[in-house]
């Protein structure tokens, strides 16, 4: 098996259109570069962020091996209708060179079914067996893995290495409680961009994938550091974390709501990439008032963040 990609801050990749609204690759690995040059440590394509439910397996394999091609750390998100689609993207990101899987229930379809779930966990896993995994635990999803079944995947498939929480505060404790601290090896990963606090200082996170990250690297990267030197016991550290999860705190929920994706890809036209601008179904699109929303709590934050990082220690100050 490969080394444990699930470390350190990794973006969701959201996926860029065409003016035909086809998907722009270039764009995407153009995109990934410069996030991994800023300082993440891998991307997660596709999972939610990425729109899978909006594209063909074709393309979400081409973009896939693009990224890998252009030497990007590469997880693969499994999202499909049915188990055979799951596993067709698990062993093509085997087969290309990804780093990683972020295995997603199964959905719709008998999809509050434990039993259907661990066929479909076990499947899934089987198909890239020497990939590295995390199970994507999201209430969107409409199953909740608890403890004996990931153990029980666990001791069927080494890959199987830890679990990304997205269910907020009090799903991320239960997470550590019952599962990420039963033994070493096993990583958790924050899923939510409103719980990074709580997934590294209370539960022993070892990294996070993000959505807002894609817009504001530099300070999500910031608040990951903080929070790091926190959950050492760093107290200054720990006011610091507080203080920016706050105040990028409208910015971060976001990520908790179904227009995530419009959200961060109109952030994103405001830093200037304006390959983001369009949408694969036409009639996805902010309304006025979030739109004017949205901005007004991007500026206000990016004013707030660079009058408060210059009254920063030297421990705590933003890396150059």
């Amino acid at each position: 098996m490969t080394k444990n990609i699930f470390t350190g801050c990794i973006p969701a990749l959201m996926t860029p259109c065409k003016a035909d609204r086809t998907p722009d690759f270039g764009a995407l690995v153009r995109k990934a570069k410069e996030l991994i040059s800023a300082g993440m440590s891998a991307v997660v394509y596709c999972g939610s962020m990425g729109d899978w439910p909006l594209l063909t397996d074709e393309q979400r394999m081409q973009g896939v091996a693009r990224l890998v091609e252009a030497g990007i750390p590469t997880i693969v998100g499994t999202g499909a209708v049915n188990t055979r689609q799951a596993v067709a993207h698990a062993a093509h990101a085997a087969e290309v060179g990804a780093q990683g899987l972020m295995v997603i229930p199964r959905v719709l379809s008998r999809g509050s079914s434990v039993t259907a779930q661990r066929a479909h966990f076990s499947a899934i896993l089987s198909a890239a067996p020497a990939l590295p995994a995390v199970i994507y635990n999201s209430p969107y999803y409409g199953f909740a893995t608890r403890g004996d079944l990931f153990f029980e995947l666990r001791r069927q498939h080494p890959n199987l290495i830890g679990f990304k929480e997205f269910g907020g505060a009090d799903d991320l404790r239960y997470a550590a409680e019952n599962i990420t601290s039963q033994e070493d090896g096993i990583t958790l990963m924050v899923g939510v961009d409103t719980a990074v606090c709580q997934g590294f200082i209370n539960c022993g996170a070892g990294g996070a994938i993000t959505g807002v990250g894609n817009a504001l690297p530099k300070e999500v990267l910031h608040l990951m550091q903080l929070c790091q030197q926190a959950a050492s016991g760093n107290a200054e550290a720990r006011t610091r974390a507080l203080q920016l999860e706050a105040a990028l705190g409208v910015l971060s929920s976001f990520d908790e709501g179904c227009d995530l994706v419009l959200y961060y890809k109109h952030l994103m036209v405001l830093n200037g990439d304006t390959e983001y601008t369009l949408h694969f179904n036409e009639t996805d699109a902010l309304t006025d008032a979030q739109r004017n929303y949205a901005e007004a709590q991007y500026t206000l934050f990016r004013n707030w963040y660079a009058d408060w990082n210059k009254q920063l220690g030297s421990t705590t100050a933003a890396a150059a």
